[in-house]
């Protein structure tokens, strides 16, 4: 069932239309209200994950590691944090950033780290997370959805299209044609061609010195034939295909540079899309009800969800050494099994007060 126009309507009514789009029921903070004996550990599937203080855990938006063992999570609403043992244990790490509401996390060639806010812009640590400043000169507006760092380049998807950081530490407008558009996703090709994913506009593409952002002239369209223009992931695979996930109508794949598509959802239990990531042993997908893993490009999906307690995914990362990491509405699970198995890893993302983004009225 599709869920947008409601989707539309419940975020006017509540004060939520973020600019370009809707700010997404997927990155709304956690509600800190005690658990029910239903939702406790053991007592069911869906139950938010609590230390022994009854703190509930973060929910985790961003993900990215360094190396095999250093991780780094970005939270809606409680920070940025830092792990040194592949999650078993966290500490904040988030010295200098002024919006606790993390939206996205990169790391550059340098190994600068990039965190965009929600509606602080970018922050960049050069000393392995300690401490932060801002670096938003040149961004018309601060809420910042996506981060690439490609070749040397570092892009940014924003609420007004996608910016490139220059040498001067000064962002500028990627090419024309995005103005207030909303970019949740980038990806590049191996041909130099960016493509960016839209609230609204679908895929567009850019490649060096041409006039401006192109519109993939031919649509998603989904199994019921609904046309797909809410784009919230797009990964690129090494034989070029070109993966994106939608807010709602499943996965779909280019073979030929994003001039086609077909839709390779079908058998998935669950459309709304938050993460693509694929290694030599298949396609993973994360998704609001669980991960999923296809080897035979969607014709068939096969769960990995064995000890995720917390099955709204938010985003999905495979590490250097081959370990899984998956960020939740209710913290953040690792599996070393390529999926088979997950446990929580939750020491240090606790939090029992989660300030609101927005005022309702």
């Amino acid at each position: 069932m599709k869920i947008r126009a409601w989707m539309t309507s419940t975020a006017l009514a509540l004060g939520i239309w973020s600019a370009g789009g809707i700010l997404e029921a997927a990155t709304q903070a956690p509600s800190p209200i005690p658990p029910s004996p239903q939702q406790v550990p053991g007592h069911g599937q869906n139950h938010p994950q609590y230390d022994s203080f009854g703190q509930q855990a973060a929910s985790i938006q961003a993900l990215t590691s360094v190396g095999n063992d250093v991780v780094y999570a970005g939270s809606f609403g409680l920070g940025l944090f830092r792990s040194e043992d592949r999650g078993a244990t966290w500490t904040k790490s988030g010295e200098g950033v002024a919006d606790p509401f993390i939206l996205a996390l990169a790391i550059g060639k340098d190994g600068a780290i990039f965190a965009g806010t929600f509606r602080g812009g970018v922050f960049r640590s050069r000393d392995q997370g300690r401490s932060w400043q801002a670096i938003n000169s040149g961004l018309k507006r601060l809420e910042v959805k996506a981060l690439l760092a490609a070749g040397d380049g570092v892009y940014a998807g924003t609420s007004d299209g996608v910016y490139r950081l220059a040498a001067t530490d000064r962002w500028s407008v990627v090419t024309t044609g995005l103005d207030d558009i909303l970019v949740h996703a980038l990806a590049f090709s191996s041909d130099g061609t960016l493509f960016a994913g839209t609230s609204g506009k679908g895929i567009v593409r850019f490649k060096a010195h041409s006039t401006g952002w192109v519109r993939q002239q031919n649509a998603l369209r989904d199994h019921e034939g609904m046309t797909e223009n809410f784009i919230r992931v797009l990964t690129i695979d090494p034989q070029g295909g070109i993966y994106a996930g939608t807010f709602d109508g499943g996965v779909f794949l280019s073979v030929d540079g994003g001039v086609t598509w077909q839709p390779i959802s079908r058998s998935l239990p669950n459309d709304s899309i938050r993460g693509i990531l694929f290694n030599s042993r298949g396609l993973f997908v994360a998704t609001g009800h669980g991960i999923f893993k296809t080897t035979d490009r969607g014709r068939q999906w096969v769960p990995l969800n064995k000890g995720l307690t917390a099955m709204a995914v938010q985003v999905l990362i495979e590490s250097g050494a081959g370990v899984l990491y998956a960020g939740t509405s209710d913290g953040a699970f690792r599996s070393d099994d390529d999926g088979r198995t997950w446990n929580p890893i939750n020491q240090g993302l606790e939090g029992a007060d989660t300030p609101a983004p927005f005022r309702f009225r």
